[in-house]
């Protein structure tokens, strides 16, 4: 698959997880595709299951990609995933085998504030 193809496969994905189209979202999984969230220790094998896992999710979610990177096998997704109004913000790896995500994993961090002590040497991002 050409790298225009994988990133309009990657931004219909993202527009279908944001409108909640379960069915839309999971089409650039392979069937025997891995998700694997690190920090919860979880693995869901299966397009089914990762599809059934999300749409089982009870909170009102929403996604806000911030950037897509990558070139071919291999492409990163930042995005903020607001669950509920709360926001996290996430990158999600995705291992591709010819034109389907063979393999992904997500991994979420929950904002803070920045230390007053360093503002001399940042700016604030979007």
């Amino acid at each position: 698959m050409q790298e225009e193809q994988i990133r309009e496969a990657l931004d219909q994905h993202w527009a279908a997880s944001d409108a909640n189209d379960f069915e839309a979202e999971h089409r650039i999984y392979h069937e025997d595709a891995v998700l694997d969230y690190p920090q919860s220790g979880e693995r869901t094998s299966g397009r089914r299951n990762i599809q059934n896992q999300r749409a089982g999710q009870p909170s009102k979610k929403r996604f806000a990609v911030r950037r897509i990177l990558g070139s071919g096998d291999l492409w990163i997704t930042e995005f903020t995933l607001t669950y509920d109004g709360k926001p996290s913000y996430t990158v999600s790896i995705m291992e591709f085998r010819g034109d389907k995500v063979a393999h992904e994993t997500q991994y979420f961090a929950d904002p803070f504030e920045a230390p007053a002590w360093r503002s001399q040497w940042v700016q604030k991002i979007p």
